[in-house]
């Protein structure tokens, strides 16, 4: 595996271009987001160039464009605020060394070859958890919306402190902010790829508070920083060190399904593959480094990876061409950015987190399945009013509980113990005849597929409800993986018999399901020749031993009648 993505100059026309047009649409996106975040509109431009340029390097995706995102700005503005109200002095920084270590675990998640787990959570969950965040954007964007700075306490802050939101609203603001939302609802689609509407939105926006409400009170984004960023020291606080601990595996989890997610859209668009973990080390360096030098957050985009796409972007050429010409328009042209008003990106921002709810699954889900719409909905009270990790991991536990219980019950099904010809097990005829000739004295124990731990119950349940045998045989020759709990019930279930008595054969012991028991020991209990590769050779078997037995006890009666009689 090379350290670099893959670059090659066979597309340069394409990647060009495509990093041209992403660079374009970031522009105003990371202006956006560096301000709703608290950081401010350099955080957010230089997060969109460092993210963008090492994630591009060092990546696993070719044609992914990453940057700060809607869900990445949620979670750092909780940050931000979290910190900076706790240390005024030195929340900010703190808050970026939180984007340090997000960095870092991300770096260690791809070292350990985590990423395809990574994503391998029920769409429920992933749907709910991004509804969520789309809604946590648009209320905290409702303050800047009307004019006014957002208040403490975020979203629950935010809706007790409505009344006086709206009692103090600011005209002219909620005007600029209502006519950037209108441009981006009503822009045509057939336009986009010559102009991007947050692009148009934003000079329209600008133009409109500069020359039309020049002496009005309208904020703006205020001064952007000329040249290169200062290198922002690591900064802990004791106080404050376990919250920095948790908010970067958060930010850094998050970052890592944000981008894996844009890499899945990327792959379906190019018809690609990406490198999940070389994506996650990628993306970690991007953090590492944006943090360093004082850059918000970032992850796969996937607005912007669409639009390199169908711009003709293959390598990551276009991801470094879009970086480098951000880095032009902040080196040379920031001094022309000062003026663009704070709701014009309120605005653009509020269309974002409308954009990032789920509203297709939203209608749908309960007609899907009314569990499947209960998680969903739980995991987004849970993101809005509790906390993102909290909403994650209820929502993957509960998901998971369901699942299980309902693979277990299916599994259930395929755990048979018959003593007669059962039409829910296919017996060709001299098997029908062998359990007939047996008489209820032979128990045939038939399992199929994965035996997971929720089987085990019913393992135990089908052997209880038979006890009047004297020969078990034990048809394994359709199981391919035999779970721990699913071996030692079993494993129980041989035990038991041997210590009655009875003879236990086992047919079609093979792979995964062999090494197991031979691992716990069962198989040493029982003899070599009960061991067999067949069910009629076992079922055989097992007949002939209880005639046998018959005979012996038959045997056994006479002698004692006769002894009796003498």
């Amino acid at each position: 595996m090379s350290i670099t993505n893959r670059i090659h100059f066979r597309n340069v026309k394409g990647d060009i271009f495509g990093g041209v047009t992403a660079a374009v649409i970031a522009l105003p996106m990371a202006l956006t987001f560096g301000v709703a975040s608290g950081a401010g509109a350099s955080a957010g431009l230089w997060g969109a160039i460092l993210v963008g340029f090492f994630a591009a390097l060092f990546g696993g995706t070719p044609t992914l464009i990453s940057e700060p995102t809607g869900p990445m700005t949620v979670v750092m503005t909780a940050v931000i605020a979290s910190l900076t109200a706790a240390n005024p002095e030195q929340g900010l920084a703190m808050a970026f060394t939180v984007v340090m270590l997000a960095g870092i675990f991300q770096i260690i998640f791809g070292f350990f070859k985590l990423g395809r787990y990574i994503t391998l959570m029920p769409y429920t969950v992933i749907s709910g958890f991004m509804s969520g965040i789309g809604i946590i954007l648009i209320i905290l964007q409702i303050a800047p919306f009307l004019g006014q700075a957002n208040p403490q306490g975020g979203v629950i802050g935010t809706v007790q402190n409505l009344p006086q939101l709206i009692a103090g609203i600011n005209p002219l603001e909620t005007l600029l902010a209502a006519i950037t939302v209108a441009i981006l609802f009503l822009y045509p689609s057939r336009f986009k790829k010559y102009l991007p509407p947050q692009l148009l939105a934003l000079v329209v926006g600008t133009i409109i508070a500069v020359f039309l409400f020049a002496n009005a009170d309208i904020r703006t984004i205020g001064e952007i920083s000329v040249g290169l960023p200062q290198l922002q020291v690591p900064t802990f606080s004791a106080e404050q060190s376990r919250i920095i601990l948790v908010n970067g595996l958060v930010l850094g989890m998050l970052g890592c399904i944000d981008a894996l997610l844009t890499s899945l859209v990327a792959d379906s668009l190019t018809r690609t593959e990406h490198d999940s973990n070389k994506e996650l080390i990628g993306q970690g360096i991007g953090n590492l480094v944006a943090g360093l030098f004082g850059g918000i957050a970032g992850a796969g985009a996937t607005m912007g990876t669409v639009v390199n796409i169908q711009a003709g972007g293959r390598t990551a050429l276009s991801g470094l061409t879009r970086a480098l010409i951000l880095l032009v328009v902040v080196l040379g042209l920031s001094q022309y950015l000062t003026g663009i008003p704070s709701a014009v990106l309120a605005g653009i921002a509020f269309k974002v987190g409308i954009d990032i709810v789920d509203w297709g699954f939203l209608k749908r889900a309960h007609k899907i399945s009314p569990k499947a719409a209960i998680i969903m909905y739980g995991v987004i009270a849970l993101t809005v009013f509790v906390d993102l990790i909290v909403a994650v991991g209820v929502g993957v536990f509960v998901a998971n509980i369901l699942t299980i219980e309902r693979l277990s019950n299916l599994r259930a099904e395929k755990v048979k113990a018959v003593t007669y010809d059962d039409e829910e097990i296919t017996l060709n005829n001299e098997e029908k005849q062998l359990l007939e000739r047996a008489n209820g004295r032979v128990l045939l124990f038939y399992l199929s597929g994965p035996m997971i731990f929720g089987v085990a119950k019913a393992i135990s349940r089908e052997h209880n409800l038979m006890n009047d045998y004297q020969a078990l045989v034990l048809d394994l020759s359709e199981v391919p993986i035999l779970g721990v709990t699913s071996s030692l019930a079993l494993e129980n279930a041989i035990a038991e018999a041997i210590e009655k008595g009875r003879q236990v054969f086992i047919v079609g012991l093979q792979g995964q399901a062999e090494k197991r028991l031979r691992k716990m020991g069962v198989i040493a209990k029982i003899p070599t020749q009960n061991i067999l590769g067949d069910r009629v050779d076992a079922l055989r078997q097992a007949v002939n031993y209880v005639d046998a037995h018959v005979v012996d006890l038959s045997t056994d009666t006479i002698n004692s009648n006769s002894q009796a009689i003498g």
